[in-house]
């Protein structure tokens, strides 16, 4: 286990169910305010390396077993790499499925690396132009256990 900041740390009533790496995009909008993150796009690896379910807009994670989940950021800081996104820690807001999911009610992204939008300015006669910025992270999958 890597160290994790204490602003985005999983309480201590969270048990780490398991950990996927992922790997895919973040995808950028041009919009009047400049780029505007409209979803990840990306695939969840076991520790072997074979793909186990995908990362994508809600934010959202579903697992090969069917199940799946939709998460609400609760707290961020900023990524130890400066070329990288944020690290996260999200509140899992909706299941669907019967599956590894299912008892899923925490999650942390750590060791991002890219993932950041361009950093030019999203040009007038470019907006609703797309930007996919490769990325990669480490989600940590907590259940709350009862006590």
């Amino acid at each position: 286990m890597i160290a994790i900041p204490a602003a985005i740390a999983a309480p201590s009533n969270a048990a780490l169910l398991f950990v996927a790496h992922a790997r895919g995009v973040q995808i950028y909008r041009c919009c009047p305010e400049g780029w505007i993150l409209k979803a990840p796009e990306a695939l969840l690896y076991d520790p072997q390396g074979s793909v186990i379910g995908r990362h994508f807009a809600g934010p959202s994670w579903q697992h090969n077993d069917g199940s799946s989940i939709t998460g609400k950021v609760a707290a961020k800081v900023d990524a130890p790499d400066s070329g990288a996104i944020p690290w996260l820690l999200l509140d899992v807001t909706s299941h669907s499925g019967s599956g590894v999911f299912a008892r899923v009610g925490l999650i942390q992204r750590v060791n991002t690396a890219g993932g950041l939008p361009p950093a030019a300015p999203c040009a007038e006669g470019n907006h609703d132009v797309e930007f996919k910025s490769p990325y990669s992270a480490d989600y940590y999958f907590y259940i709350h256990e009862q006590r």
